[in-house]
């Protein structure tokens, strides 16, 4: 299975680029809003058995055909973060401290939700961008301190995979103010009739800075609509190829704190609960009168799947991928599969006939999903053409060779077992560091963390 649709039709690909889960996975419990998370907090995480979930699930849809990259994690723990918090001395030292006197700090600079990529960035294809490149925006993450960090070292990862300045073009950080609040890709869903095509860009927004409707009462917005445009202005995207809708802030209070927990779209299919949009029927028009294609709206009522049930099995949390003859296959948390009511809706409903769904493959992501992570939260979708893969640098297009190395790094360094306290550990942050130094070696990106670099 590829994205490519016949022999004569330009290669140009979606690559699911996948965030490689990182030795400091633990279950802090540092996402407001985050059911998932918040709910597991305090309980002891297995970080080789989540990378090497992840990583099977990468290989899996490598096997089946769809390209499939892999991007590194940060480095955590974050000491230049604590230092800059006032913690002294040498890296013994400065956690000492953190774990005495703050240690929700401290478990904020040691989270690894780097691994969930589609809030790295926003993308921008070339096929959509007048200047024929493809535009990146690193997400600014403002809303919580332990996203906030990430920021930096992802802009130097993606400027270091895409180098090559005649296909990629790469944009600084929104201002991290709460005005462009940026969560990335997890609040974008490009539309069109296949991926060879100009897209539409539907972005969805929690609240206006500047007034506007209501926002959630609950939890938090992450995602405005001002950050938004900022970035449609970035890549250069016209009003034509946009359409800019509010999710409804019920569906945030019930915990869908990003747009992919409630929807999720590929080509001309959006597959979506009811509760996704709080103009469901003024969204839906709009794509329609931009989409060159005609829009497939695949709408699943909440007398099917509740918002309770949509949150805690992250149906929505999928990914829906392009087959050769024109099909998709959905790829769904086992999570899934185990509440019968969801499990007989994917059944009743998305395969059904009337709409390209034809496939539901289960992947077992546990330990992601424990901290409010699933198969779609777990990747960055880049759509590529032939030249633009030629032009990527480093090794991270997936294939055995690379698979098998990933895998034994990953069992050479990770632990089995990690509790928040044992982020004060200073052999756990020697050990990550000798890791990732070995990780951008067998990637062949150069040097990108801060340690690297002499910070």
């Amino acid at each position: 299975m590829s994205d490519t649709i016949n022999a004569d039709a330009p290669d140009i690909r979606e690559v699911n680029f996948d965030g490689l889960v990182g030795p400091t996975h633990n279950y802090a419990g540092l996402a407001h809003g985050n059911v998932a998370s918040m709910r597991h907090g305090g309980l002891a995480s297995n970080p080789r058995e989540a990378a090497l979930q992840g990583l099977a699930k990468m290989k899996s849809l490598m096997d089946a055909g769809y390209a499939q990259g892999v991007l590194p994690p940060q480095q955590r723990p974050d000491l230049g973060a604590l230092r800059a918090l006032g913690f002294h001395g040498d890296n013994s030292r400065v956690l000492a401290r953190a774990a005495e006197e703050a240690p929700q700090i401290l478990r904020a600079v040691c989270s690894a939700s780097s691994m969930w990529t589609a809030n790295a960035a926003t993308i921008t294809p070339s096929l959509d961008a007048s200047d024929g490149r493809v535009h990146f925006t690193p997400a600014n993450l403002q809303s919580s301190f332990h996203r906030y960090l990430e920021p930096e070292t992802t802009g130097r990862v993606l400027a270091s995979i895409f180098r090559d300045e005649r296909h990629f073009a790469h944009h600084g950080v929104l201002p991290a103010t709460p005005a462009f609040s940026d969560e990335g890709a997890a609040n974008h869903t490009r539309l069109c009739g296949d991926h060879r095509e100009p897209g539409v860009h539907l972005f969805v927004y929690g609240r206006q800075a500047f007034g506007g409707e209501r926002g959630p009462r609950r939890y938090p917005a992450r995602q405005t609509l001002e950050a938004s445009q900022a970035i449609a202005r970035q890549h250069g995207l016209e009003d034509s190829q946009l359409v800019f809708a509010q999710q409804h802030p019920d569906a945030i209070d019930a915990g869908v704190f990003h747009n992919d927990v409630i929807a999720v779209g590929n080509g001309p299919v959006l597959l979506y609960h009811e509760m996704a949009f709080l103009d469901e029927e003024k969204t839906l028009e709009a794509l329609r009168a931009r989409m060159a294609s005609p829009l497939i709206p695949v709408r699943v009522p909440s007398e099917a799947i509740s918002l309770e049930d949509a949150v805690s099995t992250y149906l929505f949390n999928s990914q829906l991928l392009s087959n050769p003859d024109g099909s998709m296959t959905l790829v769904v948390p086992g999570e899934c599969q185990e509440n019968e009511t969801v499990w007989r809706t994917v059944q009743d409903l998305l395969l059904a006939g009337y709409n390209p769904i034809s496939d539901v493959t289960v992947k077992d992501v546990k330990q992601s999903m424990r901290n409010g992570g699933g198969p779609a939260c777990l990747r960055l979708r880049v759509v590529l053409s032939a030249a633009e893969r030629q032009a990527l640098s480093g090794r991270v297009l997936l294939n055995d060779a690379l698979y098998a190395d990933l895998v034994g790094w990953v069992e050479r360094h990770y632990r089995d077992s990690l509790t928040p306290d044992d982020l004060a550990d200073p052999r756990l942050a020697d050990e990550t560091l000798t890791a990732l130094d070995e990780l951008t070696r067998l990637l062949g990106i150069g040097n990108v963390y801060p340690f690297q670099m002499g910070a």
